[in-house]
């Protein structure tokens, strides 16, 4: 049976009350000990899964499949496919900037025991996207798509999440609604799926592959290769401080990614 609209607000009103509280109980309790960057990461996962665990054990049967995670034959591919798609995007868009010289790499000084450090913040990363992913495109998110339909879901979603990185360190207008354009993506990659492998995977390797070329994530410094992307062209294309996602190269990925995920979702659909 379908709820009705006061049960629909009940549900999702709980949900943004457990991920927020939680949210900032746990980014209050890590902040001293774990800096900003993996306060941020972990803490929207512990947060989420709260948020997560805690709706569906009172509304649903209480199981993975209920905020989109349930494990299929598909989903390890899902999530490769994603993650090899935005690391190739990410790989190609500043290979054109590195080839005409626009862009170089700068040795810099990096942390000692750099491949363990590596390990560490890829880690990091793959949990941090993994909780934004589950608390933007969660349970909350997908009983709004069955219910009020799924442009009336993604769009207001989608602003949600480009606010919420509002506070991030350099970020901008551009950054902003580039997040924005993210969040629409990774929706529609939810739409396509009908779970969370495809987004997540895209997340992750969008952000495992900016620090690999030296580039700030969404305004964090990783520091771990060795070396930083310099640019000799302005902040419109580098983003600035923000780094990569607050340039118009970013605006032109999300673009080109909505087709790859068009085709990702039309195949995965014929192959299911």
């Amino acid at each position: 049976m379908t709820p009705d609209k006061f049960g629909i607000a009940l549900r999702v009103g709980l949900f943004v009350i457990l991920g927020w509280i939680s949210l900032i109980l746990f980014s209050l309790a890590m902040q001293p000990v774990a800096g900003i960057m993996i306060t941020s990461a972990l803490s929207a996962f512990a947060a989420a899964a709260v948020a997560n665990a805690i709706t569906v054990r009172i509304y649903e049967r209480g199981r993975l499949s209920d905020l989109g995670l349930g494990w299929t034959q598909t989903s390890l591919r899902e999530f490769l496919m994603g993650a090899g798609t935005a690391m190739l995007a990410a790989s190609a868009i500043l290979l054109i900037p590195l080839a005409s010289g626009f862009a170089y790499f700068e040795p810099v000084p990096s942390v000692e025991h750099r491949w363990a450090s590596f390990a560490f913040v890829s880690m990091v990363l793959l949990f941090g996207a993994a909780g934004e992913e589950m608390l933007f495109h969660g349970y909350a998110f997908q009983l709004l798509i069955r219910s009020i339909g799924a442009w009336a879901t993604i769009l207001p979603a989608s602003a949600l999440f480009g606010i919420a990185h509002m506070g991030n360190p350099n970020a901008t207008l551009l950054s902003t609604i580039n997040t924005f354009g993210w969040g629409v993506l990774l929706g529609y990659a939810y739409l396509r799926t009908q779970a969370l492998w495809l987004p997540i995977g895209l997340h992750f390797g969008w952000n495992f592959a900016l620090p690999l070329f030296g580039v700030n994530l969404s305004g964090f410094t990783m520091g771990v290769t060795g070396y930083e992307l310099r640019w000799r062209a302005g902040a419109l294309w580098s983003g600035g401080g923000y780094g990569l996602e607050g340039s118009l190269l970013t605006t032109l990925v999300v673009v080109a990614l909505f087709f790859a995920v068009r085709r990702i979702g039309k195949w995965e659909v014929g192959s299911g």
